[in-house]
C-alpha cells in the first residue's frame, strides 16, 4: 500500500487557472503561489456577492482516536462523489498547522486516495498564513512590552497581562517563560508564555473577519491587559491594529487548491476546535457557497466541538444555515469508546464495539438537537470486518439514522458515492436550524445548556479563577457573545479517560477568558493545553528531503 504522500507525488496537478475556470473564476482574480495555489482577490469576493448560496454540508465525527478518524478524508472524497454524480461542488477546509505535522496525527490534507494537493506545501508553509497570524500576534506582544519598557503611560499592570506570544509549532518548553531578563535595556521582567498559533486570538480573528477593514476593527478590540487601577486595555490603546492588518492583508484572502480528482478547495484559516473554534474561515465559506451549488466544510474534532462552534460560533456569527450533516464514524473509534487499547484496534471485537456505539448515538442525538438532517459516514479501514460494519449499519438503522459506507481512502470519489447521493438526499430535507442557545442567555446559562445538553453533564461547577474571570468579564458587558469552550476531544466529558456516553459527572471550568476581537467568551476546562508538546516518538523523526528537494514521510 503506497503511503498518503506516496499517491500524492503520483498525480500530476492541474493548472491552479483550470481548476478556477471550473468555478468561473477568471485569471485577473487569482494570486499565484506556484502553478497549483493561488490566492483569490477581495474584487472576486465582490463580484460573486450578489450570486444565491448554494447548500452547506458540514462534516463533523464522534469521538476520535488519537489518529482522528477521517474527517477531512470524507470532506475531500465526498466533494469528489459529487462531483462525479454531476454536482458542481467546492470544498472548503481548514489549513494544517505544523505542529500535528510533525508531532502525532500528521498533516490535514485528507489521505489515501481522498487529498488535497499540493500535499507537502500545504502541510508545511503553503501561502505563509500561519506565519503571517504568528508574526500579526507577536507584533501586539512586542508592542505591548515596548510601551511598558518605554515608561509604561497607560499604567499596565504586568501582572495581568492576558495575551501571550504563539509559534506555530509543539513545544512545552515555551508554555511558561520568564521574558526581559538581562537588566535594564533588555525590557521589564515578568511572567509570559506562548500558545500555538492556531490558539491564537489573531488567528480567529481572520476565521470570522468579515473584510479588512473588519478585521482591523476587530484586532483592535483584542484586550490584552489591565491597568493597575483594572482599566481593560485594548490592542487600539496601543496603537497596534492597524500594522497588524498590514501583515495581514494577503493572509485574509481565501487560497484555491485541488483534490487529487480536479474538485476545487478553499483551503483557508486554521483553529483546533480542542482549545479554539475549530472552523475555516467565514470568508472563503462564503465564497465557496457563491461559486457552486454544493460546499462541503468541516469542524475539528468531535461533534461535541467543531460542529457546536461551527453552529453557535461561526453560523450565528456569519449568518450561515447548513443543509446537511455528515457525522463520521469509524469501527476504530467506536472499539476506541469501549475501551479497546490503540494498539489493539485492528482486531475485530463486537463486546467493544457494542459497548462503545452509544458514543454514534449521544453525536446523532445532538446533532438533531440543532434541527439539522444528519448522514452517518461509516469511514471504513482496512481491518474493518463485515461483522463489525453490519452491526454500526444495524444500529443506524435501529435509530432510523440515515447512513453510508464510505470507502474514499482506499477508491476516491468513487468509493463516496452512495454517501453523496445520501447527502444530496439529505439536503433536499427541512433544515429547520437554530443555534443551541440565545444570544442575551447570561455567559453560566450557555455553559450549562451546552455542558447538559452536548456534554450529558450533570452540572457545572468553578474554580475561583473562573469565578473571578466571569465576573470581569461580565463588567465588560460581553454577556451577549457565544462560548467556545476548551475541552479534550477524546471524551464528550472533560475528562478524556470517561470514554463512550459518559453519565453522572460534572464539568469544572478553571478559567474564562475573552476573546473580545473575535467575538466570543473562551471557557477553559480539565488540563487542556493551549501549547500541546510532541509526543516520545514524534512524526518529525520520519520525515525527509531528497537531493532534488522531494520529500518523503508525511502523512
Amino acid at each position: 500500500m503506497l503511503t498518503d504522500i506516496e499517491i500524492a507525488q503520483q498525480v500530476c496537478p492541474t493548472h491552479i487557472r483550470q481548476i478556477a475556470e471550473k468555478l468561473g473564476i477568471s485569471e485577473n482574480h487569482l494570486e499565484y503561489y506556484g502553478n497549483y495555489k493561488a490566492k483569490l482577490s477581495e474584487a472576486l469576493i465582490q463580484e460573486k456577492s450578489s450570486q444565491k448560496d448554494g447548500k452547506l454540508i458540514l462534516v463533523t465525527a464522534i469521538n476520535p482516536t488519537p489518529a482522528g478518524e477521517g474527517k477531512t478524508t470524507t470532506s475531500v472524497g465526498l466533494g469528489d462523489a459529487l462531483s462525479k454524480i454531476g454536482k458542481k461542488t467546492v470544498i472548503a477546509l481548514r489549513e494544517p498547522s505544523l505542529g500535528p505535522v510533525f508531532g502525532i496525527k500528521g498533516g490535514a490534507a485528507g489521505g489515501g486516495y481522498a487529498q488535497v494537493i499540493p500535499m507537502e506545501d500545504i502541510n508545511l508553509h503553503f501561502t505563509g498564513d500561519m506565519h503571517a497570524i504568528t508574526s500579526a500576534n507577536n507584533l501586539l506582544c512586542a508592542m505591548l512590552d515596548n510601551h511598558i519598557q518605554q515608561g509604561n503611560s497607560l499604567q499596565i499592570d504586568v501582572r495581568r497581562i492576558l495575551i501571550k506570544r504563539c509559534l506555530d509549532m509543539n513545544d512545552r518548553e515555551l508554555r511558561n517563560i520568564i521574558a526581559g531578563l538581562g537588566g535594564k535595556v533588555n525590557g521589564v521582567p515578568r511572567e509570559d508564555g506562548f500558545i500555538i498559533t492556531v490558539a491564537s486570538e489573531v488567528m480567529a480573528i481572520l476565521c470570522l473577519a468579515s473584510d479588512i477593514d473588519d478585521l482591523k476593527a476587530r484586532l483592535g478590540n483584542i484586550l490584552v491587559a489591565y491597568t493597575f487601577s483594572g482599566t481593560p486595555v485594548y490592542a487600539k490603546d496601543l496603537k497596534a491594529n492597524g500594522a497588524m492588518a498590514a501583515l495581514l492583508k494577503d493572509a485574509i484572502k481565501p487560497n484555491l487548491v485541488q483534490t487529487l480528482e480536479g474538485t476545487p478547495a478553499l483551503m483557508h484559516g486554521g483553529p483546533f476546535a480542542n482549545i479554539a473554534h475549530g472552523c475555516n474561515s467565514v470568508r472563503a465559506t462564503k465564497l465557496a457557497l457563491k461559486l457552486a451549488d454544493y460546499c462541503v466544510t468541516e469542524a475539528g474534532f468531535g461533534s461535541d466541538l467543531g460542529a457546536e462552534k461551527f453552529f453557535d460560533i461561526k453560523c450565528r456569527k456569519a449568518g450561515l444555515k447548513p443543509s446537511a450533516v455528515v457525522l463520521v464514524a469509524t469501527v476504530r473509534a467506536l472499539k476506541y469508546n469501549g475501551g479497546v487499547p490503540k494498539t489493539e484496534l485492528g482486531v475485530e471485537n463486537l463486546v467493544a464495539l457494542k459497548k462503545g456505539i452509544v458514543n454514534l448515538g449521544v453525536h446523532i442525538s445532538n446533532m438533531h438537537k440543532f434541527g439539522v438532517p444528519v448522514v452517518v459516514a461509516i469511514n471504513r479501514f482496512g481491518a474493518d470486518t463485515d461483522s463489525e460494519l453490519a452491526f454500526i449499519e444495524n444500529y443506524c438503522r435501529e435509530l432510523g439514522a440515515d447512513f453510508a459506507l464510505s470507502e474514499v481512502f482506499a477508491k476516491g470519489g468513487n468509493g463516496g458515492i452512495d454517501l453523496a447521493e445520501k447527502v444530496v438526499q439529505a439536503t433536499e430535507k427541512v433544515s429547520d436550524f437554530k443555534p443551541l442557545y440565545p444570544d442575551d442567555m447570561p455567559v453560566k446559562e450557555k455553559i450549562l445548556t451546552v455542558a447538559r445538553n452536548i456534554y450529558g453533564a450533570d452540572d457545572v461547577i468553578y474554580t475561583a479563577q473562573a469565578q473571578k474571570a466571569l465576573a470581569e468579564i461580565e463588567k465588560l458587558d460581553t454577556s451577549n457573545l457565544p462560548i467556545c469552550v476548551a475541552k479534550t476531544q477524546y471524551s464528550l466529558s472533560d475528562n478524556p479517560a470517561l470514554l463512550g456516553k459518559p453519565e453522572n459527572f460534572k464539568v469544572t471550568v478553571r478559567d474564562v477568558r475573552l476573546s473580545n476581537g473575535a467575538g466570543f467568551v473562551v471557557v477553559y476546562t480539565g488540563d487542556i493545553m493551549t501549547m500541546p508538546g510532541l509526543p516520545k516518538v514524534p512524526a518529525a523523526e520520519k520525515i525527509d528531503v531528497d537531493s532534488n528537494g522531494k520529500i518523503t514521510g508525511l502523512f
